[in-house]
């Protein structure tokens, strides 16, 4: 008789393994969404990295396109792309060769720190070089 009452007893799981159980999934899951929230965040950001790096390209091939000699000084100018507010502000400084100028170039969204993008070239003065 206690063979087959031992045997009887030893079916199924106990009410608190189910808990420990639901509670360490539970923690797993929570940790998933978590994860994949930073990631959501993540992909937001470097979009529109990706948007203040085309604006700042388009920025400096206008630049190029135009064929002028920058002049020496600092402004800004909204560069928005799409639904995305930017800022850009173009920063042209002489160089120690009078024939080149820095022209740098950062982007930003209005009311927030740090630069977004940032790409600085030179341009040469080719009204003013000899060949």
């Amino acid at each position: 008789m206690t063979a087959t009452l031992s045997k009887h007893n030893s079916r199924g799981f106990t009410m608190i393994e189910v808990l420990v159980a639901l509670a360490i999934i539970a923690v797993a899951l929570a940790a998933s969404m978590r994860a994949l929230g930073n990631l959501a965040t993540s992909e937001a950001q470097l979009h529109q990295r990706l948007l203040a790096g085309w604006s700042a390209d388009n920025v400096l091939a206008q630049l190029r396109l135009a064929h002028t000699w920058p002049a020496p000084g600092v402004t800004q100018f909204d560069c928005s792309q799409g639904n995305l507010a930017l800022l850009c502000t173009q920063s042209v400084s002489s160089t120690p060769n009078p024939l080149f100028r820095r022209v740098q170039i950062s982007v930003t969204t209005p009311g927030h720190k740090g630069n977004l993008a940032q790409l600085m070239t030179m341009f040469d003065d080719e009204i003013n070089r000899s060949l």
